[in-house]
């Protein structure tokens, strides 16, 4: 069996509201579709989530190096997923998401051959995987109105996007977790704060009676002192994102006890190093979420199997598809209030792009 051929094309979708974080928005959906072609005609399919205002990528660039990729990799032996992953690396250092697309697509070919579901690539039991939802960053009438309907959806885990407006922030975090009775509140910076000011916004919603149960990348980046001192003095645990970018990062992290819980996405780091990745923090006692950029249905099931099948994540974030205009987000695994069941899927990931 040889990879027969490769191809590549927009993959666009309307979205039902802006996704708006501290670090910039998405209007659209408008990522990179890879498909992946074996001798026997099977057919695998991946997604490039690109999100310029946080991984500086673009679909031009994604395009170009898929274009390129998919030439060499005709021929080549599908099952030697190592030396792929590694090539794939080595090709594309700056553009893990075109990394992430090819290994997926590889993947579900593989799986489909097989007749077997992506999970059971990771592991033989299947674990459940509820996700939360996220209140972008905007209005709190905005805030009122989407938390209420994925309330009565059944939600209860609301993870609210910070890092613009201190008292703004404030103010649609207290009516979020005043107004959703009963739901797991997390936080989500997007590196939009100074440690001082984080501290000070955890201590001013102590004093309102919030106490969310997760912290995510409150700081910039490269800012490692300011991640470990919020750390050291958050009383919620905190989570590195965008400060955990790659094999590197996880090592720094573990070396340096920077931080007791990771956020794993196929977009920052690849498949293969995403797995490789979840079994270093769980070798080191680190908790794990897993989240995804804004990403079509396609994308965010691939990264269900990847953390169902492994069973070790704690956190699940894996919400896109729900801001998505109904007709393009076409997931038949996952219910209206955020529970993937991987149990129906036949072979492969599950998901076939129109």
């Amino acid at each position: 069996m040889r990879i027969k051929r490769c191809s590549c094309r927009l993959l666009r979708a309307p979205l039902n509201q802006p996704f708006r974080i501290a670090t910039g928005q998405h209007n659209d959906l408008e990522n990179v579709l890879f498909v992946l072609e074996l001798s026997d005609g099977t057919k695998g399919y991946g997604e490039a989530g690109i999100a310029p205002h946080i991984t500086g990528e673009s679909v031009d660039q994604s395009l170009r190096n898929l274009s390129a990729v998919g030439k060499k990799l005709v021929g080549r032996d599908p099952a030697d997923l190592t030396a792929v992953s590694q090539f794939l690396h080595n090709a594309l250092p700056s553009n893990k998401s075109a990394v992430a697309a090819v290994e997926m697509s590889l993947l579900d070919a593989l799986c489909r051959l097989m007749r077997l579901p992506l999970w059971k690539f990771y592991g033989t039991k299947l674990s459940k995987l509820t996700t939360d939802i996220t209140i972008v960053i905007g209005d709190l009438e905005e805030a009122r109105r989407t938390c209420g309907h994925y309330y009565k959806q059944g939600f209860r885990k609301f993870k609210i996007k910070i890092g613009k407006d201190f008292d703004l922030d404030l103010q649609r975090v207290v009516l979020v977790a005043k107004g959703c009775r009963k739901s797991s509140i997390y936080l989500d910076a997007n590196q939009g704060f100074k440690p001082k000011d984080i501290l000070r916004f955890l201590s001013e919603l102590k004093r309102m009676r919030v106490v969310p149960q997760l912290l995510e990348q409150p700081v910039a980046r490269a800012d490692w002192e300011g991640l470990k001192e919020v750390a050291r003095k958050s009383p919620v645990p905190v989570c590195a994102d965008e400060s955990a970018s790659s094999i590197a990062d996880i090592l720094r992290i573990i070396k340096e006890k920077a931080v007791p819980v990771v956020n794993v996405k196929i977009m920052k780091t690849g498949m293969e190093h995403s797995r490789k990745i979840a079994m270093l923090c769980r070798a080191n006692g680190i908790e794990l979420m897993i989240g995804a950029m804004m990403e079509s249905s396609l994308s965010t099931m691939a990264s269900a199997h990847l953390a169902a099948g492994l069973g070790c994540f704690k956190y699940v974030d894996l919400d896109t598809p729900f801001f998505i205009k109904a007709g393009y987000d076409r997931n038949p695994y996952l219910s209206a209030s955020g529970v993937y069941d991987l149990k129906k899927v036949k072979a492969g990931i599950g998901i076939i792009p129109r």
